[in-house]
């Protein structure tokens, strides 16, 4: 493989009055994986995109092996070598695997015939890299269409290698991965390293951070603040302190108990095509975990309790019986969803900010809509959120992941919901905007919301859930509380290790 050195200096990008990045730079080599991390907003992705061709700098330079380049489009920079996993797939829907994978660069023979037999035995090697890490379904033949998420995730990161590049960037590349995946993913980089492909990895994990780089670089603002070689001087504290001018709040300091109420959820045996017979309680003001490896049926369980997909089973809301059967009654009710995907579910990505948030709330502007009161009620919400924008009239697609997120959970918070669903509302969220969802969530649950909360992410469950569920092949497999909420009964629980299930033990 062919050494590569590439240097971003002092890029500058504007969107309009908002400025991503004032003095981006970045220098990658052969045979690392440099990380590249900030809070949302701070630039990571506009850099990453900017390496890539995708988008255009207004300042500065980029250098590739010593000579000054800029690439007009991502097919320039894959011509070099240069290429990037991003956290928005790529993919085709209505297209296979193999097709995904091979786009624009199939293998040919005479002329423009696509070798069909060629490009499905390279496409299962590449998925070989994988093996023992994903379904049976996920084949070279397989529409994207019907693919898990943590499968899609796998096929972009396939289509980036497929080109052989120099130069590799995965941007936010393990949040839709189990822990399996990612020990894999990580094991291949090792192995690309070892080669001497340069790696940039994106992350807001700290933990994949000291795992897997050499160096880290830091944008804060817009800025590169500095870049660290890793090693038993850096520590999770000084990333975070040189990323934001205070220290973060971790979900390994947890919010401070408060007195639960009676009880206010109360569901039995309830069964959709992945949960097997769930049962379980929940009072006023507690926040109860689901924990578990990714696609146990965590995303069915809020789903089915908010009246999104069919489920069979007994629910109480207090003392009233009931079976949502579609979201409206839910809201009704007073419950709220925050879906895992915020671009595909929670956001109506070219419409205004103002719009997102009223989203489920326009009926109580009259018939003739009432705007300003709209803007009114918005602009409280902007502000207890702290959610950084250029206006309300802004397309929300021109926000940060976190600000973006910050809406989804907004238009929620309009409407003073009695429960929220949380479906892994943190991913690929910076620690400040976790620090600030972590305080919202105390001050919700002291006036008396009930929260339950998925996380991929085992730090928030321990630290900030009363109790967690952890769910195994569709069945709660243990339930966590006190000094047995901890990492270790955690991992044992969501890879089926326990001792017993909670229903063997009834």
């Amino acid at each position: 493989m062919q050494e590569v050195s590439l240097s971003a200096q002092r890029i500058v990008k504007h969107y309009g009055a908002v400025v991503a990045l004032s003095d981006g730079n970045l220098e990658v080599h052969s045979g690392e994986v440099h990380a590249l991390v900030g809070a949302n907003g701070s630039g990571k992705s506009t850099l990453a995109k900017i390496i890539t061709g995708v988008v255009a700098p207004d300042e500065g330079q980029l250098l590739l092996d010593g000579e000054g380049v800029r690439f007009p489009n991502p097919h320039a920079a894959r011509q070099r070598g240069i290429t990037a996993v991003y956290q928005d797939l790529s993919l085709v829907p209505a297209m296979s695997v193999a097709q995904n994978i091979w786009l624009a660069h199939e293998p040919v023979r005479w002329g423009s015939f696509v070798r069909r037999e060629q490009l499905e035995e390279r496409t299962q090697d590449l998925l070989d890299l994988f093996a023992g890490t994903f379904s049976r379904s996920l084949s070279p033949d397989a529409l994207v269409s019907g693919l898990p998420p943590d499968e899609k995730q796998i096929v972009e990161i396939l289509k980036a290698y497929s080109i052989s590049p120099r130069l590799l960037i995965l941007d936010e590349a393990t949040a839709r991965l189990d822990s399996r995946q990612v020990s894999r993913l990580f094991e291949l980089v090792e192995a690309w390293k070892r080669r001497g492909m340069a790696i940039v990895f994106v992350s807001h994990r700290m933990e994949e951070i000291f795992r897997i780089a050499d160096r880290t670089t830091v944008l804060r603002n817009g800025r590169s603040v500095g870049s660290v070689e890793m090693g038993a001087a850096v520590t999770e504290e000084l990333l975070v302190s040189m990323m934001v001018k205070a220290r973060a709040l971790t979900a390994g300091s947890p919010v401070e108990e408060v007195a639960l109420g009676p009880v206010h959820l109360r569901v039995e045996n309830l069964q959709t095509s992945l949960l097997h017979g769930v049962s379980f309680e929940v009072r006023r003001g507690e926040i109860l975990g689901i924990g578990g490896l990714q696609g146990q049926g965590q995303r069915d369980l809020l789903r089915a309790l908010f009246g999104d997909i069919p489920s069979r089973g007994r629910i109480w809301l207090e003392d009233e019986e009931i079976h949502f059967s579609h979201p409206r009654q839910a809201m009704k009710k007073g419950v709220a969803l925050v879906p895992g995907d915020r671009d595909a579910e929670g956001l109506l990505l070219i419409r205004p900010i103002l719009e997102n948030l009223q989203l489920p709330s326009w009926v109580r502007y009259g018939t003739v809509l009432d705007v300003e009161a709209a803007r009114r009620d918005a602009r409280r919400v902007v502000d207890d959120l702290n959610l950084v924008m250029e206006s309300l009239s802004a397309p929300v697609d021109s926000l940060s992941g976190g600000n973006a997120q910050k809406v989804v959970i907004g238009k929620w918070l309009l409407r003073d919901p009695k429960m929220l669903l949380l479906n892994d509302p943190t991913k690929g969220v910076d620690v400040g905007t976790k620090r600030e969802f972590y305080n919202l969530l105390d001050q919700l649950r002291r006036a008396g919301t009930t929260i339950l909360f998925y996380s991929s992410e085992d730090e928030e469950l321990i630290g900030l859930c009363d109790r967690v569920l952890i769910l195994y092949e569709g069945r709660i497999r243990r339930e966590l509380a006190g000094e047995e909420l901890n990492e270790e009964n955690l991992i044992s629980a969501s890879i089926g290790t326990a001792n017993q299930t909670r229903a063997e033990r009834s």
